[in-house]
């Protein structure tokens, strides 16, 4: 789903407004691997203070589920790079399974990652992902078991996501030893490949994640928080510390 050593950028969709959301995706896309398009959601339990806020300010500003999907088709005008829809689950219950990935597929979307549902409870939408060729992505923690990490590899088809730490997103000062130990244990038992997520916001962060062995690094907070401070023109800033993380 993306080449080795790949950065895979999160943005929220809508924030502050779709027409700089397409701005923002075609600003990190020189240096993703994969970019991740999150869906606003009211509660968006996952994340912490700085994808919160910017989940608040894409709802406040009018956002709708069709924005995003109106965001990939025009993203596909001018780009390949995967893009796989990061959302909660009642999104997509509400619109319903075969219709949310029937327009996730329409639009361009390749994979989709929905935070809030375990791989237990995932039967039906794997079935409805495979028949719309729509890849799948899991959520793994570091207390995650092994025998349920085989699980989440098995239903897996775009990327296994290793969560970093416990807690929610954010930028931190360092990556914890958890997600060295977790990665480690992920790279005996998955076999798809596997990136790393939550509190990367440094180059340093990025080198020692990818040496350790991670395909992927995702990076959210530290660009969410961009778009925060700059707004409708924060595409420069976006390329700029996307610049800074992959080291160019």
């Amino acid at each position: 789903m993306f080449k080795d050593q790949s950065i895979i950028p999160y943005i929220t969709a809508g924030d502050p407004s779709a027409k700089a959301t397409l701005r923002f995706l075609l600003a990190v896309d020189e240096y993703a691997g994969a970019i991740e398009l999150g869906i606003p959601f009211s509660d968006p339990m996952a994340d912490g203070k700085t994808i919160q806020e910017s989940h608040f300010r894409a709802l406040k500003n009018g956002f709708k589920l069709e924005d995003a999907f109106r965001i990939v088709r025009e993203f596909r005008k001018h780009s390949d790079t995967p893009i796989v829809l990061m959302t909660y689950y009642n999104p997509v219950f509400r619109t319903g399974v075969e219709e949310f990935l029937g327009m996730a597929k329409d639009a361009g979307v390749d994979g989709m990652l929905i935070v809030d549902l375990p791989v237990t409870h995932a039967q039906h939408f794997l079935d409805v992902a495979r028949e719309e060729g729509i890849k799948t992505v899991f959520l793994a923690a570091p207390n995650t078991p092994d025998d349920r990490l085989r699980e989440i590899d098995r239903a897996t088809t775009g990327f296994v996501y290793l969560i970093s730490l416990y807690g929610t997103t954010g930028a931190r000062e360092e990556i914890p030893k958890t997600a060295f130990d977790l990665l480690k244990r992920a790279k005996k038992i998955c076999k798809n490949k596997v990136a790393v997520g939550f509190g990367v916001s440094k180059r340093e962060h990025v080198e020692e994640l990818l040496n350790a062995g991670a395909n992927g690094v995702v990076v959210g907070s530290a660009l969410v928080r961009l778009i925060g401070e700059y707004g409708e023109g924060a595409e420069e800033m976006l390329r700029k510390k996307l610049k800074e993380l992959s080291g160019l």
